[in-house]
């Protein structure tokens, strides 16, 4: 395909990404430089970021994301070595685990650690049954470490996954040659193992370290008046104060950040690069050999499946639980409106709202997403990087950031949708466009070009080379990337609960209004939309995950 071709492709998703991307974000620049309006102009910013408020608010945000990142790799290096050097029953089963974990709406992690860590515990229910009545001392909701542990949850994939990969390749050699020169196992993982590992390491945290920073969903489910980020400052500031000359100045802080870390983050890996010979992962991984190697995959694996699969069983057995024991009564309560329901419409609602955004949001990345790919894919060089950074970008900005740019930029003819349910799926077709571009660009270039050309030689005109070559590739590489798109929509929350209006909610923003109200009714229902939400992005996830077995991957 010729250079020209690809660029009349991408032209079209670079345009949606130009009026509904870098729009809004310009826009919310404009409105924290601009003098007019409240706003200030430069030295209005200056002044907000160097206000107390701001001030411990940023120290917060760095502090707990650098916690949360610290505590994240710990746990998950030791079963990023089991996976990467032993082959067990069950193991694809826990990687899946781990990714479904990943891909979850935070809004449900935040859930599932409710359930686990509030006053309605089950762990409550034991404890109170043997020391009696009224000892109910679990109550971390609200705390840091309920941020932390639902951080680690969350990110825990990552480090798996970027970190386990390049174990797996590493030559196993060259730690037993360490270990017949007499090193111990400690020894041998500091001075061998470690400086190996050391980039992709740098590269799992700096990711971590990042969508803890921009945490929104975790933070104001499970936060408090003390835990607060710059994400939840932003929300504050135009949900709650309707200042929006404050919230643009915090998101424009919230920018330079983002932007700083990631400088700072390439520099780093950068100097971080070795050279290495790696080798397949099938070869490195062995079934254990003796009772200590048996031992250690055994509590490793078992510590990673309380980890993972607790909170979310909790959150399932507290969406059954009743004041006579279990029954279905919130889920029949999702049908219930008014006051019971603290919802403007029935929460059942919600979940059909968020099946169609969802549906529209895949059909919608899907297209944009195949022009975009088969633009990066067809042409190569300095061109098809740039746009592939470009289309990355939403990625890479914060949900709480864009949902506030809509907000500010989309109030005019004819552009004027603050009060149209065409926002969410607009919105979420921006953060859901990348997954479809990384699912689908590998499978495009992993198309053999010899095959092209034998087609050719054997007299095929073009449009049959396309037709028989390379649209079957494509089409199983559109069905992975809307599989990503439809679990994306169904789970994003930050930007959502921005522009969804009240009697049109999705599931996630229905269980942060539920979970906000008192009364047991509305915390099971709270747990029943959780418990619905979960199967059905996990259901997405392992569709995809299916669909592209053996494929090129990316995530």
């Amino acid at each position: 395909m010729r250079g020209r071709t690809a660029l009349l492709l991408g032209a079209l998703p670079l345009a949606f990404l130009a009026v509904f991307f870098v729009y809004p974000v310009a826009s919310i620049v404009g409105m924290g430089l601009d003098g007019r309006d409240g706003g200030g102009g430069l030295g209005g910013v200056l002044q907000t970021w160097l206000a107390p408020r701001t001030l411990d608010v940023l120290w917060f945000t760095l502090w707990q994301a650098a916690l949360s990142t610290v505590l994240t790799v710990l746990a998950a290096l030791p079963v990023a070595f089991v996976f990467a050097r032993f082959e067990f029953r069950g193991k694809r089963l826990l990687r899946a685990l781990a990714t479904v974990a990943f891909v979850l709406p935070t809004v449900v992690v935040a859930s599932a650690f409710v359930a686990l860590l509030g006053p309605r515990s089950p762990l409550n229910d034991v404890i109170e049954a043997v020391l009696g009545a009224g000892q109910r001392p679990i109550a971390l909701d609200g705390s840091i470490w309920a941020i932390l542990l639902a951080h680690v949850f969350f990110d825990f994939a990552i480090v798996l996954r970027l970190v386990g990969g390049v174990w797996a390749q590493l030559d196993p050699r060259a730690e037993e040659a360490a270990r017949v020169l007499g090193a111990s196992g400690w020894a041998v993982f500091r001075e061998v193992t470690l400086p190996l590992l050391r980039p992709a390491i740098a590269s799992a945290a700096a990711i971590v370290f990042l969508f803890t920073f921009t945490s929104f969903g975790v933070i104001l489910l499970l936060g408090s008046a003390g835990t607060v980020t710059l994400e939840v400052e932003i929300y504050r500031a135009t949900a709650q104060l309707l200042d929006l000359p404050l919230a643009s100045s915090l998101a424009l802080l919230q920018m330079s950040a983002v932007i700083l870390l990631l400088l700072v983050s390439a520099r780093v890996g950068e100097r971080l690069a070795v050279a290495q010979r790696l080798r397949p992962a099938e070869d490195s991984a062995r079934r254990p050999r003796d009772r200590r190697e048996r031992v250690t995959v055994a509590a490793t694996t078992g510590a990673m499946l309380l980890l993972l699969g607790g909170p979310l069983a909790i959150l399932v057995e507290r969406s059954f639980a009743t004041s006579a024991g279990y029954g279905l009564d919130a889920y029949r309560a999702l049908g219930q409106t008014g006051a019971r329901s603290g919802l403007f419409v029935p929460p059942i609602e919600a979940i059909g709202n968020s099946l169609a955004f969802a549906v529209a949001t895949m059909l919608l990345a899907t297209i944009l997403g195949l022009l975009a790919a088969a633009a990066v894919a067809y042409r190569r060089g300095s061109v098809s990087g740039g746009l592939d950074a470009l289309l990355m970008l939403p990625l890479g900005t914060s949900a709480v950031t864009l949902g506030f740019g809509f907000i500010v930029a989309l109030d005019e003819p004819p552009l004027d949708l603050r009060t149209s349910p065409l926002l969410i799926p607009l919105a979420h077709t921006l953060v859901a466009i990348p997954f479809v571009v990384r699912a689908t660009v590998p499978l495009i270039r992993s198309i053999e070009p010899r095959l092209r050309e034998a087609a050719a030689v054997l007299g095929a005109p073009p449009r049959r080379v396309w037709r028989e070559v390379d649209a079957p590739v494509i089409a199983r590489a559109a069905a992975i990337g809307a599989g990503f798109a439809f679990a994306v929509s169904l789970g994003e929350f930050g930007a959502t609960l921005f522009i969804a209006r009240p009697d049109v909610p999705t599931v996630p923003v229905a269980i942060f209004r539920l979970l906000g109200l008192p009364g047991a009714l509305t915390f099971g229902q709270a747990m029943a939309m959780s418990t619905i939400l979960m199967i059905l992005t996990a259901a997405a996830v392992l569709v995809v995950e299916r669909w592209r077995s053996g494929q090129p991957q990316v995530f």
